[in-house]
């Protein structure tokens, strides 16, 4: 495991936070690093949807079957695409929400993943909970707080995986 590549390898999916509020900063930083992904043609199709209002939050939690980490996390990024600005939102939204990933674990924080996009049920859900408009499509959730587990970092290499030149 390269040691310079350490930030990557912390990143864990955290699902337990503690009570402690994610402070301004740290929001402007997720949303920087966020809207630093690369974008096909520069597109930038996305959107994000901050929420910290804990009934909210309990909301998102109840309507999306694999999201109940909300309920008790300080705060939820959406992260929507536009598909009418491009046909690669959903690879644009995906790069941004992985720089979320990796800023709130190099900013000591914890996240997960929540994945909405492409389930319909889960799509109208998550738009009607946050008042979506209809030319935007939620990608995902992601909940976000100071951790309260730990785990340890890891790699996932797989050099079965792993083809040169050709398969």
């Amino acid at each position: 495991m390269d040691t310079r590549l350490s930030f990557i390898f912390a990143r864990r999916s955290i699902r337990l936070y503690t009570s402690e509020p994610v402070g301004e900063a740290e929001v402007y930083a997720l949303l920087e690093a966020a809207m630093a992904a690369p974008s096909a043609r520069n597109a930038k199709p996305w959107h994000f949807v901050v929420v910290r209002e804990r009934e909210r939050l309990r909301q998102l939690a109840q309507v999306h079957p694999y999201a109940q980490m909300l309920g008790e996390a300080a705060l939820g990024i959406a992260v929507c695409g536009e598909p009418d600005v491009s046909e690669y939102w959903v690879q644009d939204t995906s790069a941004a929400t992985e720089n979320i990933l990796l800023a709130a674990t190099a900013l000591g924080l914890g996240a997960v993943w929540i994945g909405v996009h492409p389930k319909p049920e889960r799509e109208q859900k998550v738009r009607e909970v946050l008042r979506l408009p209809e030319n935007i499509t939620p990608l995902c959730l992601v909940a976000i707080g100071h951790p309260a587990e730990e785990k340890p970092p890891r790699t996932q290499y797989d050099a079965s995986r792993v083809h040169y030149e050709q398969w």
